[in-house]
């Protein structure tokens, strides 16, 4: 049940998750080249027109604020896009992701995150329960363990949605 690779600018988001400074620290295998594929894809999203939607994690050991759970500098927030707060390792649960999905009209996410067993393991699950398509774009994903990340988006994403890099989705938008 894999969808092409063809992007409706008007029915697609962007979601990128958990791009703090400590979970980019300490669960990402390439910290700087995932936070490089992340800003390639929000440029490329914000030129066409596409709505970028942050999710930060404030729960667990980030609940208390310390300048490192801020988000990554590599990947602010343009003026006006929406920054999400969450509890729990997936972005829906704890969250309006969906409300906000939905009043725009999006059907499509396009999943960012660290990392790719947590936040975006959960995103991926919660999408299908809830009829979004997805497209993981791999190498804006990070994990701790290069293999579970390898595995994931080589066998187990590409069951439900789509799984590209960021340059095959830049030449897609």
């Amino acid at each position: 049940m894999t969808q092409s690779l063809k992007i409706d600018r008007d029915k697609t988001a962007v979601v990128i998750m958990d791009f703090q400074q400590r979970i980019i620290a300490n669960n990402a295998s390439e910290p700087e080249n995932v936070v490089k594929q992340a800003a390639s894809v929000l440029a490329g999203a914000r030129k066409a027109g596409i709505p970028v939607i942050y999710v930060i994690h404030r729960g667990g050991a980030l609940t208390e604020y310390a300048p490192d759970v801020e988000l990554h500098e590599g990947v602010p927030p343009a003026q006006g896009e929406m920054v999400i707060t969450k509890t729990r390792p997936g972005p829906f649960s704890t969250t309006n992701l969906d409300v906000a999905l939905r009043e725009l009209g999006r059907d499509t996410i396009v999943i960012m995150g660290v990392s790719t067993s947590g936040c975006v393991l959960s995103c991926t699950r919660w999408a299908v329960d809830v009829n979004y398509k997805f497209i993981v774009v791999s190498d804006a994903c990070s994990d701790g363990d290069t293999e579970v990340h390898r595995v994931l988006t080589e066998k187990i994403y590409p069951r439900f949605g789509t799984v590209v890099n960021a340059e095959e989705l830049l030449n897609a938008i």
